[in-house]
């Protein structure tokens, strides 16, 4: 995870994106800012860019007096590892760089406030996250190690991976050269198709919840807004970053995971150009021309992109590439160069690799978050009295520890 900045791009009217970029929807059809987290530079939950600045008192995560007892193997409690820098904040809370004492390894942590998450009416999504990530594993999507909990917080700990957002890359770089995108666009093809074939829809892909390790691969990570879906029926929910949002989603139909397939498609055009296709300043004029204007293309874009991200931008989600199976994209010509087998395993080599010394190295992140002191903030004893008013059998069954932790010596 890693600090989350403000999209940048070389194009006019890039700096006033920044404005609402990052910002989420509601199910309540409001604009929120999702950016809970533990990913920016490790799993994204870190800064999403431009927010409305929370206090630190919001934001700071308090170490309070209550000991979680590591009793049985494996589980760990906070006081398992020692603070090392801020990295990303977010709605709940913070995301923190942390290390575990007895071994040394580096992780992200995320921590969230219990109180704001039900006052913000996030219960059932937050425990989906947690559950979602236990039944992962794959190389391209961050792994939960840890998850435990306090009187007033929620911790997760997650990989830290040290590259940094997509979006940090893409604000500096300002696009992606078109060999680089195809290989970001088949690593998170594959990943996707992972989590489809789990029945669980994404809804949040975007360049802050895509972070790059050492090696160049992505990760995704932050899965705040995912579900776990029935294939037949669908979800309802108003929910997502509005530059990604997919047709079916503005319309409020019921949608399925073919708006994965829409917000990458969105995602490549963005890499690609710098911008999103459909982009808008106005968030209410973006929504009509994602549901109404043709798809252009700069002359430098080639055929076979251009084929692929018409493919994948089409607005009726029945007739979506990607929709019936993934594997229909993975043979379009674009991901010719791809061998899909080796890609998996991570024997493809990116060309391009963040410049970073250790793996705790934080200078892909941004320095709005590591400049910021990790602290042991006090809860106020007001807050804590609202947390023990409030329904503490709301995240019961919480604790989590990897099988792979478990099965450790």
């Amino acid at each position: 995870m890693g600090g989350k900045g403000s999209k940048g791009k070389k194009a006019e009217g890039k700096k006033d994106k920044k404005k609402n970029k990052g910002k989420e929807t509601a199910d309540d059809g409001s604009a929120k800012r999702e950016d809970t987290a533990v990913e920016s530079n490790n799993g994204k939950e870190s800064g999403e860019g431009p927010s409305r600045k929370l206090s630190d008192d919001e934001l700071d995560p308090s170490w309070s007096d209550t000991v979680l007892f590591s009793t049985d193997k494996g589980k760990v409690t906070k006081e398992d590892f020692e603070l090392l820098t801020v990295i990303g904040k977010g709605s709940f809370g913070k995301v923190m760089q942390v290390k575990k004492k007895d071994t040394g390894e580096i992780f992200a942590m995320k921590v969230l406030r219990k109180e704001a998450i039900r006052a913000r009416k996030q219960v059932a999504h937050t425990k989906a996250e947690k559950s979602i990530l236990q039944k992962i594993q794959h190389p391209f999507i961050v792994t939960l190690h840890y998850a435990f909990q306090t009187d007033d917080k929620l911790y997760m700990i997650l990989d830290y991976i040290n590259g940094g957002e997509l979006f940090f890359h893409l604000k500096k770089e300002g696009r992606f050269p078109e060999h680089r995108v195809v290989l970001y666009a088949a690593e998170i093809v594959l990943a996707l198709s992972h989590l489809h074939s789990l029945d669980i829809v994404y809804r949040d892909l975007k360049p802050e919840n895509i972070l790059i390790d050492s090696e160049g691969h992505i990760v995704i990570t932050d899965f705040g807004l995912s579900k776990e879906i029935n294939p037949t029926e669908g979800t309802q929910t108003f929910c997502g970053t509005p530059e990604y949002l997919a047709p079916e989603v503005l319309k409020g139909q019921g949608h399925g995971c073919a708006v994965d397939w829409w917000s990458l498609g969105t995602l490549m055009y963005e890499m690609l150009t710098g911008l999103p296709p459909f982009y808008s300043q106005n968030i209410n004029i973006m929504y009509q021309k994602i549901l109404n204007s043709e798809l252009r293309f700069p002359s430098y874009v080639s055929s076979e992109a251009q084929s692929l991200l018409d493919g994948l931008l089409t607005r009726d989600p029945t007739k979506r590439l990607g929709t019936s199976d993934a594997a229909e994209i993975k043979k379009h010509p674009f991901f010719r160069s791809i061998d899909w087998d080796k890609l998996f395993k991570k024997e493809v080599e990116p060309t391009f690799k963040p410049k970073v010394k250790s793996e705790a190295d934080i200078s892909q992140i941004d320095p709005v978050f590591t400049s910021e002191k990790a602290v042991d903030s006090v809860v106020e004893t007001s807050e804590l009295a609202k947390t023990a008013e409030g329904d503490n059998d709301d995240f019961n069954g919480f604790t989590y520890v990897a099988p792979t932790v478990m099965g450790a010596d």
